[in-house]
This record gives C-alpha cells, sequence and structure tokens, in this order.
C-alpha cells in the first residue's frame, strides 16, 4: 500500500461511522498503545504516541507526550504521521515538519521570558549555583535538557563540545538540565559520574523534580533551549542534528545583544569536577569478554580509548597484561597496537583470529589481529547516519553508535543503540544490514521486520535465540533466529521498571546494559540497581545473584556491591562484571557467589611510559621508613591530610594498589567518609620472589570535595615507596601524606 493509499483509508475509516475511539484502536494496535491512543484521539483532538513523538528514533518522549495539536490540517498532519510505512522513519535534523512546525509555534508566539534556574537546586561542575537574574545577566545561555541514559542525548555531546569550543570567547554559558527518566538517575551521586564518563565540561544543574523542565513546557529528551543577553527564549530544538540551528541561534542572540548593549563582556569561568582514575589504571571500563579458548581477558576500557589484553587472572584475582591496543588519543585510526586509536569502545567478540570491537563513537566497526595486533576498520563511514536498512558492504555502509556484539560462525550481530535495532554483519564480504527493529525506540514483538527495541546495549547467545539487553525499556528481549520472530522475557515498556525479583510480569529490572549466557540461563548487567542478576528465559523469571541495589564497592560474600556495571562475560561458571563507575573488573563465582576484584599486572593508565614516568606533574612520590614484618596478614594504614575546606567524597570509590616488581601483591577498591584507609596486606606477599628485601610501590588514588554547598570535587592521587623486609615483627605500618587543594 502506498503512503497516498494510506492516508486516504485512514480519512475514508474517519469519515464513514469510523470514529476517534475507533481510530483510537487503530492506532493503538499500529503502535502497540492502544490505550492511550483512545484517550489522546476522542474529542477531535490528535496526540501523536510516545513513542512517535516529533522524530522517530532520534528521541525519547516523557509520558506527556509532545503538544496537543488541533483543527483540521493538525489533524491530517498528525494522521500522516502515524502512517508512515515501516521503512519511513522520521530523522531528526532532515526535515522533520511536525519538528520544525513546534518550532515556529514558539517564534510566532511573541517574546518569551525564560523562567528563572530554581536556586535551591543542586549543582555540578561548578562551584556555585547559577541565576538568569544575577551571575547569567548579559549571557547567552545554552540549555541541554539531558538525562545520562539516553542515547539521544550522548549524540548531541559532540555538538556541544563543538559550539562550546567555539564561543569559549564569547559570552556563551552552556548548561546542562538534568531531568532524569530513571529513578537511578536523580542522585547526584550517579549524575556526577555521568558528567565525568562523558567528559561534559559545562555546569549541571540536578533538575530533580524537574521543575526547571515543567518551567520551559520540555517534552522529550535532548531539548535545548536558546536564552539571549536580556533574558528571552530565542530557540528551542529538539532531538538530534541540530548543530547548524544552533549555531545559527547563539550567534543571532550575539549580535542582538551587541547592538541593544545587554552582552556581558566576557564569558564565565567555573571550577570543574575531575576523575577519580583508579590505581588500576582503568577508566569507565564498559565491557568484559572472557575467552576460554585462548585463556584471555579483554577489556574495554573505555575513556581511556583503548582495549586491554591479559591473561585470565589466577586464583588471587591477578591477571597478566598481555597487550594494550590503542594509543589512548580519541581518533578512528588504524594501524598497529600504539598507533591505532578509538573512541570510547564497548563491546567486544571473537572470532576467525580477531578481536572486533564496537567502536561506540566512532559509530565504527573495528577487527584487532591477535596475531599482529594490527587495527582496521571493517564497518562503518566514522559518521552517525540515519540509516534503518542497511545493504551496502563495510566502510561503505554508515552506522549509529553499535554497543555490543556476538558472533556465531561468520556472522556477527551488533545491538546497534543509536538506531534502537539488532544488525547482521556478514564478515567474508562485510555485508550489513538491519535484522530486526524498525528503528522506533519502543517494545514490540512479532516479525523482525515490524518489531520494534528501545536502545539495545547487550547482546548474546543461547540455543539457537539472540537476547539482548535492551536497555531504555528495562528489558530482556529474544529473537528466534528460526520463526525471525522478536518476543519478550521480561519487561513491559518505556516507563516500566524497578528491582523486583519473580515472574514476569511482575520481575522487574532498571536499564539493564549487560547479558551473557549460562547453561540454560542469562546473566545479566541490570546496571540501574548495581546488580547482577540470573533470568530464566524459559520461566520468564529473575533473581538477585548480588549487588545490593545501591552504589558500592564491597567484593565480600552477601555484601558484594557494584557501581552501575555495565557488562559481562561467563567462563565456566564465573563470571566478569565490567563494573564501569567502580573502574574495575570484578570476577563472581556464579554457585558460591564468592567475589574478587582483579588486578592487572603491567598496565599502566593511559599517557603512563613502560618505565613508569607519569605525565602529571602534581604527582607525589613518597620514601617512607623501611619496615621489617612479622610472617603473618599485615596492614597498611594510609593517613591522607586534605587540605582545608575539603572532605573526602563518600560518593566515589578511593583505590589502592600495592605492587612489587610488576607483580600486584594487592588491590582494594572502597567507598568511606573518612580517613584512614586500612588495606590488609596477606601473608601470601611474602611468598613472592625477592619479596625478602623489596620495595613495595603503593598508590592510592581518591576525590575530595569543598565543603560549600555547590561543592566541586576533585581527584587527588598518592604514591608512597615502602622497603620492607619479613621476618621482623611489625604488623603494621601507617604512611603519611597529604594532598593539594
Amino acid at each position: 500500500m502506498s503512503r497516498q493509499e494510506e492516508r486516504t483509508g485512514w480519512k475514508q475509516r474517519a469519515g464513514a461511522g469510523f470514529g476517534p475511539a475507533a481510530v483510537g484502536r487503530y492506532v493503538g494496535r499500529w503502535r502497540g498503545e492502544e490505550r492511550y491512543a483512545q484517550r489522546t484521539l476522542r474529542g477531535g483532538i490528535i496526540r501523536p504516541p510516545p513513542s512517535l513523538g516529533r522524530g522517530w528514533g532520534t528521541h525519547e518522549e516523557t509520558p506527556l507526550g509532545p503538544p496537543l495539536v488541533r483543527g483540521e490540517a493538525e489533524k491530517n498532519h498528525a494522521l500522516a504521521l502515524v502512517t508512515r510505512t515501516e521503512k519511513e522513519p522520521l530523522p531528526y535534523g532532515r526535515g522533520s515538519d511536525c519538528r520544525e512546525a513546534h518550532e515556529r509555534g514558539i517564534r510566532m508566539s511573541g517574546e518569551v521570558r525564560a523562567p528563572e534556574l530554581e536556586a535551591g537546586l543542586g549543582w555540578l561542575n561548578t562551584e556555585r549555583a547559577l541565576r538568569l537574574s544575577h551571575e547569567l545577566r548579559g549571557q547567552v545561555v545554552v540549555l541541554d535538557f539531558w538525562t545520562y541514559c539516553c542515547i539521544n542525548c550522548m549524540h548531541i555531546l559532540p555538538d556541544l563540545s563543538f559550539l562550546e569550543h567555539k564561543y569559549a570567547a564569547q559570552p556563551v554559558t552552556f548548561i546542562g538540565v538534568h531531568s532524569a527518566k530513571f529513578s537511578n538517575e536523580a542522585s547526584t551521586e550517579t549524575i556526577r559520574q555521568a558528567i565525568l564518563r562523558y567528559e561534559i565540561q559545562h555546569p549541571v544543574v540536578v533538575d530533580d523534580r524537574m521543575t526547571i523542565w515543567r518551567a520551559y513546557a520540555v517534552r522529550s529528551w535532548p531539548t535545548v533551549v536558546v536564552i539571549d543577553s536580556r533574558g528571552y527564549v530565542v530557540g528551542t530544538f529538539a532531538g538530534e542534528g541540530n548543530r547548524e540551528k544552533l549555531d545559527s541561534a547563539i550567534a543571532e542572540a550575539l549580535a542582538q545583544g551587541r547592538s541593544s548593549g545587554t552582552l556581558s563582556a566576557g564569558p564565565l569561568t567555573f571550577r570543574k569536577e575531575a576523575d577519580v582514575r583508579g590505581a588500576n589504571a582503568l577508566a569507565f571500563p564498559g565491557k568484559v569478554l572472557a575467552d576460554a579458548a585462548s585463556g584471555r581477558l579483554y577489556v574495554a576500557d573505555s575513556n581511556h580509548n583503548r582495549i586491554v589484553i591479559a591473561k585470565l587472572p589466577d586464583e588471587n584475582g591477578r591477571a597478566k597484561v598481555l597487550a594494550v591496543v590503542g594509543s589512548g588519543e580519541i581518533g578512528a585510526e588504524d594501524g598497529p597496537a600504539n598507533r591505532a586509536t578509538f573512541h570510547h569502545p564497548q563491546g567486544m567478540a571473537t572470532g576467525q583470529g580477531n578481536l572486533y570491537v564496537a567502536d561506540t563513537e566512532n559509530h565504527l566497526l573495528r577487527a584487532i589481529d591477535l596475531a599482529s595486533l594490527e587495527v582496521t576498520t571493517i564497518v562503518g563511514t566514522g559518521k552517525m547516519t540515519y540509516d534503518w536498512a542497511g545493504g551496502l558492504m563495510g566502510t561503505e555502509q554508515g552506522i549509529n553508535s553499535p554497543w555490543d556484539m556476538a558472533i556465531e560462525g561468520s556472522t556477527l550481530y551488533v545491538a546497534m543503540a543509536g538506531t534502537h535495532q539488532i544488525w547482521r554483519i556478514d564478515l567474508p564480504v562485510g555485508f550489513s544490514r538491519a535484522l530486526a527493529g524498525n528503528g522506533r525506540e519502543n517494545l514490540a514483538d512479532g516479525p523482525t521486520e515490524t518489531s520494534a527495541f528501545a536502545q539495545p546495549s547487550g547482546i548474546c547467545l543461547l540455543n539457537g535465540k539472540l537476547y539482548v539487553a535492551d536497555s531504555e525499556v528495562s528489558a530482556i528481549r529474544g529473537i528466534d533466529m528460526a520463526s525471525e520472530k522478536v518476543f519478550t522475557v521480561m519487561g513491559e515498556g518505556l516507563f516500566s521498571f524497578g528491582d523486583v525479583d519473580g515472574v514476569h510480569p511482575k520481575a522487574k529490572l532498571q536499564h539493564p546494559l549487560g547479558v551473557a549466557a549460562w547453561n540454560h540461563s542469562l546473566v545479566v548487567a541490570d546496571t540501574y540497581n548495581h546488580k547482577i542478576k540470573l533470568v530464566d528465559p524459559a520461566a520468564r523469571s529473575v533473581r538477585t545473584l548480588c549487588g545490593t541495589g545501591r552504589p558500592g564497592t564491597a567484593t565480600g560474600g552477601d555484601a558484594a556491591a557494584f557501581f552501575e556495571p555495565g557488562g559481562v562475560s561467563v567462563i565456566g561458571d564465573d563470571v566478569y562484571v565490567a563494573d564501569t563507575n567502580n573502574h574495575r573488573i570484578v570476577r563472581v563465582n556464579l554457585k558460591t557467589q564468592a567475589c574478587r576484584e582483579i588486578a592487572f599486572d603491567g598496565l599502566e593508565a593511559a599517557g603512563v611510559s613502560d618505565a613508569g614516568s607519569r605525565r602529571s606533574e602534581t604527582e607525589t612520590v613518597l620514601m617512607a621508613e623501611p619496615v621489617a614484618f612479622a610472617a603473618v596478614d599485615v596492614e597498611l594504614v594510609l593517613d591522607i591530610q586534605l587540605p582545608a575546606g575539603f572532605h573526602l567524597n563518600a560518593d566515589a570509590a578511593w583505590m589502592v594498589r600495592v605492587v612489587n616488581r610488576g607483580s600486584t601483591i594487592t588491590q582494594k577498591t572502597g567507598r568511606s567518609a573518612s580517613l584512614p584507609f586500612r588495606i590488609p596486606v596477606p601473608m601470601s606477599a611474602f611468598a613472592e620472589p625477592h619479596s625478602d628485601d623489596a620495595v613495595w610501590d603503593v598508590t592510592a588514588s581518591l576525590g575530595y570535595c569543598t565543603d560549600a554547598k555547590h561543592g566541586v570535587c576533585v581527584p587527588g592521587e598518592l604514591r608512597w615507596l615502602l622497603p620492607v623486609k619479613r621476618n621482623g615483627t611489625a604488623r603494621s605500618v601507617t604512611l603519611h601524606g597529604r594532598v593539594s587543594a
């Protein structure tokens, strides 16, 4: 049926006894939102369903949906929108007439005074609150309404960064307004980690009650509002692909401010947050892959833009690093391991002598030859594209935010988070095409070509089926490869989530990012619940394996805790967890729940040479007094003095690593509100070679914050060289140090 026939059919049905309620049922079946459509189409008022919104697959609506449209022209337009064929999604930034009409409506309404930014809200990435009537007077202000789970919000961050650099010397202030979708996202603690993970450079206000959101009548993530130097709204832009329009609006606001004399002389400056990078040299690892065949552990060291290749860890959790692929710089360069570059890589899979990598923010699929460690690009143009079908070869085919992958023979399956789809790559020729999902961000089962996913972020194979961690609908989905149909194991929709063990539909997850097969079950990283869970796909049931439901660092028994784990991989009865916000990899035994943090011998942070010389000029290295320990378990006490007016950041993990001649003796990650740190060192440390007379290299990383109401948190690192002997009497030693403001 052609589009014109579809539209005609709609009008005939609507005009021949097919009343508003019946139209609502039709739309509801077509979009999977029957009750919503019945409610909003009654009385001649049409509101496109939330999953449709003002664009398709390039933003996410709130339950409130987009603005109401009234009148015959608007009604016909809305009907036309909901009757577009599955092959014709509405890409943002590509002439979406509904979105443009929304923007025109704002401009036609005359001057609108920008509502004040509520003073009582929390602020991050700045040392002070910001108000339009005070600190921001005379500035052109750009408000980015976002929530950190949202892939579309991630997609516009490069545009904002580009504009921030372009107008760095001008009186233009960018502010993120974080209005959370998920309950876990409403915490200052988790938002701060998102700011650091996404490397956001502008201030962020925590709009935890959506006060600013409602004041500005925002309806979808992301939405960007431009305010001129007089304090009036001059533009609102929803969705992706608006860099040029934003640029134009900012330039016009600057010109208007100069001509009216209302513009400030220059930009504001802020003290920004800085990240506490783990002493184990990982930075927000997004995914992990354990490979029994090669005996290797692969880690996507995402914020170091590299892949770490190590041996599988021993029983004490020590893994010897074999290679690091990627220079640490952001880029998309192919070539040898030390020159190749990535951009926040995520999922991985091994096959055909290669390690395949989802190079997420480059919108590429890469291959690392495991013999030569040479990196090549196999799929993608390097630019984010809005192609919901595919059909091209290799580097001719554009893709959008690949997040995870699974391999079967010569076929690579990719969770394409950016287009809300699952793609299939035929590796011998690089032929790439969409396998399931039509590009709508939603939960819809059925034939693969009409099904819908919502930011799929984890994928695995089990018993002839593909299973998907479908993050934005907090669901575990499946694809039956024989019947080519999509089904749901658990999960009900975009705004249905929680932390409930049990059987579907009672069972609830919250934004799961990882999934792996174990026997006939699925191990799931229930990311926003800070848990690892076990799902039985046949029974449609789930139970918690470990995790407390709150961010934490413990690794002992029932108290094992995580902080937004992003990936899981299973070998035998062990699951390896990418504990993303704790900057670490953790191994958990699935039968006993015994948990151990992995220490990577020989791994240094990006920017550190093989000789161990660090780029940081502020690192403090202290020489401790020699100590002779007794042949028992001993304790290191780290007494660290903070600057006046600062306190330990209880929301951030601290980490201590003790190394002897390149071998990790012990490593501990913790969270606490007070000092000192107490680090147990097992007696087995003295069984290491040359331990009779050694120098331990002790490194501690921590975060501390100013005591002010809108305090900024900064990282600190101390390093001690501790000469040790055994056959003494000491059972503990205290190391003293001070970090600077």
